[in-house]
């Protein structure tokens, strides 16, 4: 087996008395929320990210100089409300002493924001627009930012759930093509597919099906990893102390 497979594998099926336990796939599930979440927002929102918020501050400047289709209040809605719900997360991961607790404290938070926001688009319905489309901006924007500080947190190498800049570059810079081990190809490849997999079921629903639909699809998957986070909680493992 290669290594980036073997790394992809340990990803997937992780050493649950290493560092980091069984951590590494829920945070792939996390990564394939984003997707979902950022496809309906983008798509059905207005050029508005609720997760990635670099590309609201290039929105922002887009918007800025007048460009079309760019709006000055969806991107710093999204900006003020993500930096909130950080802010909520950094509470809960700050006073955790148990890193499957902090997990599950925040997910809980999270899994509520997204199901009030499904309602709502399911009860409202497309298009989105005024007060719908904002307080779907903000209740998103709270729950990614929950999620990110969470993840941030619990500093799983390579899986943080929403940034792949650095994930994409390291593929590529660490390489054995660029002269490195090629090592952490695997989680890192893995960690993209999981964002491509999301975005992609997310725009196919919201574009070709009921718009609310990726949204709900997050909730189903957020509670799947809430009640894993539920039962391990109660670990006494190596991996459950903070960093």
């Amino acid at each position: 087996m290669s290594v980036a497979l073997r790394d992809a594998w340990t990803t997937v099926v992780p050493d649950m008395k290493g560092r980091h336990g069984p951590l590494p796939p829920l945070m792939l599930a996390l990564t394939v929320v984003t997707g979902l979440v950022d496809a309906f927002s983008y798509l059905l929102l207005g050029h508005v990210f609720v997760a990635n918020m670099t590309g609201n501050v290039v929105f922002l400047g887009f918007a800025i100089v007048g460009a079309a289709g760019f709006s000055l209040a969806a991107p710093l809605v999204a900006l003020g409300t993500f930096a909130v719900g950080a802010l909520l997360g950094g509470r809960v991961a700050h006073r955790a002493r148990h890193r499957g607790r902090l997990l599950h404290h925040a997910l809980l938070v999270e899994t509520f924001l997204i199901l009030v926001a499904y309602v709502i688009a399911q009860t409202v319905g497309a298009p989105y627009a005024g007060v719908a489309r904002y307080g779907l901006i903000a209740l998103l924007g709270l729950a990614l930012g929950v999620q990110n500080a969470a993840s941030r947190a619990l500093a799983v190498p390579d899986l943080t759930t929403t940034v792949l800049t650095l994930t994409i570059t390291g593929i590529a810079s660490d390489s054995r093509a660029a002269g490195g081990s090629g090592g952490k190809g695997g989680r890192r490849t893995l960690s993209a597919v999981a964002m491509l997999v999301g975005a992609l079921v997310g725009a196919a629903t919201a574009l070709h099906g009921t718009p609310a639909v990726p949204l709900l699809i997050a909730t189903v998957l957020l509670a799947a990893v809430t009640v894993a986070a539920f039962k391990l909680a109660r670990s006494d493992g190596a991996w459950t102390a903070p960093l």
